[in-house]
């Protein structure tokens, strides 16, 4: 609240190593950000001491699957019936779904085919440090409704 973010625009991502420590204090906390609007999501599923249940007992909007099971999702012995499984559960639980680590085109298309809601990875874009993140937000920003009033000022005292 004291830096005027609405708690809507802030997502939790937490491994399940957090909720193995001590679910019920975890599910407590989750569920208070919850009400405030925060978004929670489960992140790198299926890679720790994966279960089932905490998808149906704790408030995830969203579940963040590895990249091991990105990695080899073109193979023919690969992961794609996991992801398969993971999209439908999430989907049947009003859950986002966002593939991690996806490097190549054809990981993209199969993702998109099994319905993978999102996908990040460097065929988006590499890693970036703080500074290239606030220099790419200046950058690309939208000029505000001041500025705009001070170049049509501008363009009026121009104009014969």
């Amino acid at each position: 609240a004291a830096s005027g973010l609405a708690a809507n625009r802030l997502e939790l991502e937490i491994t399940e190593a957090v909720l193995i420590r001590d679910d019920e204090a975890a599910l407590a906390i989750l569920h208070q950000l919850r009400g405030i609007g925060v978004r929670i999501a489960l992140d790198d599923f299926g890679t720790g001491y994966s279960s089932l249940s905490y998808l149906q007992r704790f408030p995830f909007d969203k579940i963040k699957i590895d990249r091991c099971f990105v990695n080899d999702i073109a193979e023919p012995d690969g992961s794609s019936c996991i992801v398969q499984a993971v999209v439908n559960i999430a989907a049947e639980r009003h859950m986002t779904t966002t593939a991690e680590g996806v490097e190549t085109r054809q990981q993209q298309e199969l993702l998109r085919a099994l319905g993978c809601s999102e996908m990040q990875g460097d065929l988006f874009s590499p890693p970036k440090s703080a500074a290239e993140i606030n220099r790419l937000c200046f950058t690309h920003r939208e000029p505000s409704a001041s500025v705009d009033v001070r170049r049509a000022r501008k363009r009026r005292q121009i104009a014969p």
